[in-house]
């Protein structure tokens, strides 16, 4: 078994776009299952016990990196504890909130800004430039999104009603997206010795709020739907996509790696289909193809624009 887990690892490693697209589809699933025990499970506790758990699922395998790169790990702290900061600790909570007050479909088409988010970091911290086919894959891919949202009318955008709910929704999204951005400042480390010690960090940062929201009266509700979405969150949209992303990255950039947020709805919407009942229509086809063409556009290798320093 492990034999065939290891292939399997070797296999995905070097493939950036099978990577990213598996992110968007266990990111997909966790916007979907935190607006569903959102009455269940406090947000602060939802994104303790995530990290939480993805950091005990890690530190067995990561521990003799850990170790064996601590000289590097104490030299980039500060550098490692922002990465925490925005990619774990404010991030998901922040996201967590939101999904309290809104509607998965609202969220998912906040997480939509995301290209655009990384681009405006990766040109304020590195002068990046968007180049042509970058920009045109955004928006054919937007395009694709907002199709699948609003079933084929796209006017029904002028529809929709945000809240405040939308607002925390929208800052946690800026927030990751500097996160993305500053993850080509990752120092040297073993991808394991990153995570794991990132999520720690992050878990440990959670940890004063976890306790406060406890004191405060607020519980977590535990039956089998809110244990069985626990386990999901903290193997899947935590540990393995944290992981492919950080790859995916590395291997890409993050202004190329920024169009597979728009694969997100789509993955919603066959989760619908799949598991929800519900018919697939023409406007699905007509949005998949859209988001997928923008993402193949936008992710091609090209010239990479000259970096600047770093901020």
């Amino acid at each position: 078994m492990a034999a065939h887990i290891e292939r399997l690892g070797r296999l995905l490693y070097d493939r950036p776009y099978v990577l990213l697209s598996l992110t968007s589809l266990f990111w997909a699933g966790n916007i979907v299952l935190g607006r569903f025990v959102a009455g269940k499970v406090p947000p602060v506790g939802l994104a303790w016990v995530r990290w939480a758990g993805s950091f005990a699922l890690l530190i067995g395998f990561a521990w003799p990196h850990i170790r064996r790169e601590w000289p590097i790990i104490r030299a980039n702290l500060g550098r490692l504890t922002v990465m925490a900061l925005t990619g774990i600790a404010i991030y998901n909570t922040m996201a967590y909130w939101g999904l309290q007050y809104t509607e998965a479909l609202n969220a998912l088409l906040i997480q939509s800004t995301g290209p655009l988010l990384i681009a405006i970091w990766s040109l304020v911290l590195f002068r990046d430039l968007v180049t042509p086919a970058q920009a045109a894959g955004v928006v054919v891919s937007m395009a694709g999104v907002a199709t699948i949202l609003t079933r084929g009318d796209v006017s029904a955008l002028a529809a929709i009603r945000f809240n405040v709910g939308d607002l925390w929704v929208l800052a946690a999204m800026v927030v990751y997206a500097l996160y993305s951005a500053l993850l080509r400042l990752k120092p040297g480390l073993h991808w394991l010795s990153f995570l794991a010690f990132t999520v720690g960090l992050g878990a440990a940062m959670l940890t004063p709020a976890f306790l406060a929201e406890i004191a405060s009266g607020r519980h977590m509700t535990l039956d089998l739907t809110t244990l069985l979405t626990l386990a999901y969150v903290v193997v899947f949209p935590s540990t393995l996509a944290y992981l492919f992303f950080i790859r995916g990255v590395e291997l890409i950039g993050a202004n190329r790696a920024g169009p597979f947020f728009h694969l997100m709805p789509v993955f919603g919407a066959l989760l619908a289909i799949l598991f929800l009942g519900e018919r697939p229509q023409l406007f699905h086809a007509i949005g998949f193809a859209l988001v997928l063409a923008g993402v193949f556009v936008a992710a091609r290798k090209g010239r990479t624009p000259a970096a600047g320093p770093a901020a």
